[in-house]
């Protein structure tokens, strides 16, 4: 055996117990390579420790067959996808790999040119990562629903809350006799007078009872019916968020 074939067969027998599974001889038939010489396969996926094998989106083979004065002169070298890899990629792929063994003629270099394809494949599957990741955040941006309505100012607040008071007037007048609404101011009970004395459970019998009870006259003090602004504020907001969601349904 010459010494080339010896550092052959001793680097063979490196590769198996390193890449163990991911090492086997192939048919020279199915190598693709345009020689009788024994072939070998080796399984290469992106390099990360965690991932294994059969879940990793893009693997390839590398396969190669030493030549007669390997390692002073490259071995044959081709590379196969075995899964997710273009055409395109595996030339560049090949190209890259057969500079690299130009480099490092006379020494067993086909565990550095595994290590590279590994490195090859980490990068071009990380940019396809970042890519597709940019791609899923333009997405979701889209999918953001933009609030349509009036924008809370403090003139559009000082309105609602002039209506506001407004209609609470109105529902104040439903439920007050109408001596109450019609008394001098001098006479008039506060509202929580009036609601103390009981009359409140019976606004129908004091329309109909005495004079006496018409000189009773029973009004609410703003004071206890004035809701502060910050709780105005509050509804203010709810309504207009509730409108808006209307309009919004709506509009879908």
């Amino acid at each position: 055996m010459t010494d080339h074939a010896q550092e052959q067969e001793m680097e063979i027998e490196a590769l198996e117990a390193i890449l163990m599974d991911d090492f086997k001889e192939i048919h020279s038939g199915e190598s693709g390579l345009n020689t009788s010489n024994r072939c070998f396969q080796i399984k290469v996926v992106p390099q990360d420790d965690e991932a294994d094998f059969e879940s990793t989106p893009v693997q390839l083979a590398l396969i190669f067959s030493h030549t007669e004065k390997y390692p002073d002169e490259p071995p044959l070298l081709n590379v196969k996808s075995l899964r997710g890899m273009r055409t395109e990629d595996l030339r560049v792929l090949k190209e890259k790999l057969q500079q690299e063994a130009s480099e490092n003629l006379g020494m067993a270099m086909i565990y550095t040119l595994v290590t590279s394809a590994k490195e090859w494949l980490s990068e071009q599957f990380a940019q396809d990562s970042i890519i597709e990741n940019a791609e899923a955040e333009e997405a979701a941006k889209d999918d953001i629903i933009i609030p349509h309505g009036e924008p809370v100012t403090v003139e559009t607040f000082l309105a609602w809350r002039e209506r506001f008071e407004a209609e609470l007037a109105l529902e104040r007048a439903k439920i007050m006799p109408e001596s109450a609404l019609t008394a001098p101011k001098e006479k008039k009970l506060t509202g929580r007078q009036w609601f103390e004395s009981g009359r409140a459970k019976g606004v129908a019998t004091v329309n109909e009872e005495s004079d006496e009870e018409d000189d009773e006259d029973i009004d609410f003090d703003d004071d206890d019916f004035e809701d502060d602004e910050e709780d105005m504020l509050e509804h203010y907001l709810a309504e207009k968020s509730d409108s808006s969601s209307h309009s919004s349904r709506r509009a879908n």
